[in-house]
């Protein structure tokens, strides 16, 4: 059982005191409501409450008692859930290792039986496993899981971004869900390297079918790097640390219909922006007389033609080419060095850039009117910077295109 907690913990040790079950929420960005809760374990002490992480985590204390006590305090949250006439989704975190020690010596899932007994449908729980944890092999685990799939029960791989994840053995286990490991969020703030790291893990949700939940979430900074990168779920201290009841299912609405409607207005404005930088490069074009000719199928020519635009173009354009239709560069590279220096980079004639993801929105150009297109905001293979490449058709087979800055966010 999970048992994140900023709260102060006690000396690893078989825990004393009464133990609880606490939940802490799970909030859906698209309903703006709670859809669940994941189960963490507390001990009471002298009225004081402690997180049962370091008892979970000591290696010294026996799998049996591990197991004895996560059994009760799941028991506890399973009892509480059959109480409730319409329960919440309950994300109940197991380690695979004593799952399938368990399976092995007597054959059956307790929470399953756990389930039975209490009469609760499979549907409203949530295996979280941590998929590093399992030494075992992939038919092993995937027997274990396919268990829990089968009897209804949705799967959610745990902590993904710490440690050596193997994305095969994610892709083969087909989760419900992928949870963010929470330290890989905050260094998105500071790094544009984590930053790609973390919608990269909402690209891998969408190509295997699955939810992405953010957790950690403890300010409103952290929520709007959650919605940036494609999250559907949040978690964290931001909405409320792991309590021992539940909410109302609208308890933190508000504070999600504010950062949406953030949101969409950053969007609205990065789209005006971008419309006017798209405008005011066709403009540029003109008044330097460049444009409708097939002469730019010649590289030298095509080279011409963009050193008579260079003195023209704004500090935030980084680099400009001409492509043909099919994406293959007909001029070579100029790169911009400083704020008035370019680099002429020959080598790039007749690279074959159809292959690279911010070039298709630039393939409808064909057959269009002189218009402005925009690529989604991705980092640059040779300077790692945020940028967008806009591309202007120059004629029916040829296309300008720019690589811009991007400082936003969006």
């Amino acid at each position: 059982m999970s048992n994140f907690s900023n709260r102060k913990s006690l000396p690893a040790e078989a825990p004393t005191g009464q133990l609880l079950t606490y939940f802490q929420p799970i909030i859906a960005l698209e309903t703006r409501s709670i859809v669940g809760y994941e189960t963490l374990g507390r001990q009471v002490v002298e009225g004081a409450v402690r997180s049962l992480g370091p008892f979970f985590t000591d290696d010294s204390i026996s799998v049996k008692e591990h197991v004895r006590v996560d059994r009760l305090l799941r028991e506890q949250a399973l009892a509480k859930l059959s109480t409730i006439k319409n329960p919440p989704m309950l994300f109940v975190n197991l380690k695979p290792s004593w799952i399938y020690e368990q399976y092995k010596l007597i054959g059956e899932l307790h929470t399953l039986q756990l389930l039975e007994k209490y009469e609760i449908p499979p549907n409203r729980i949530c295996i979280e496993i941590t998929e590093g944890e399992f030494k075992g092999s992939m038919s092993e685990l995937g027997e274990i899981i396919n268990l829990y799939r089968e009897a209804g029960c949705q799967i959610a791989i745990d902590d993904i971004g710490t440690g050596f994840s193997n994305f095969d053995r994610i892709a083969e286990i087909q989760p419900n869900l992928l949870k963010v490991d929470v330290l890989l969020m905050k260094k998105s703030a500071n790094h544009n390297g984590y930053l790609g790291t973390l919608r990269s893990f909402s690209s891998l949700a969408e190509q295997i079918g699955a939810s992405l939940l953010i957790e950690g979430v403890e300010s409103e900074q952290d929520l709007k790097r959650a919605v940036q990168i494609g999250a559907r779920y949040v978690q964290g201290y931001l909405f409320s640390p792991a309590v021992p009841e539940f909410y109302s299912a609208d308890a933190f609405t508000s504070l999600i219909e504010s950062e949406l409607s953030n949101n969409r207005r950053r969007l609205r404005e990065s789209i005006s922006h971008w419309d006017d930088v798209g405008s005011a490069l066709i403009d540029t074009l003109r008044l330097n007389d460049i444009g409708h000719t097939s002469e730019l199928t010649e590289p030298d020519l095509a080279d011409r033609a963009i050193e008579r635009l260079l003195p023209a173009l704004d500090i935030s354009c980084l680099r400009v080419y001409v492509c043909d239709n099919d994406g293959v560069q007909l001029s070579s590279n100029y790169m911009r060095t400083d704020r008035e220096g370019w680099r002429v980079e020959t080598q790039y004639r007749n690279a074959d850039w159809s292959w690279r993801p911010y070039f298709v929105p630039h393939l409808s150009h064909e057959h269009s009117r002189v218009e402005a297109r925009l690529s989604l905001r991705y980092s640059d293979l040779e300077t790692h910077a945020w940028i967008r490449t806009v591309s202007i058709p120059l004629g029916p087979t040829v296309i300008l295109l720019m690589d811009i800055a991007d400082p936003t966010d969006l």
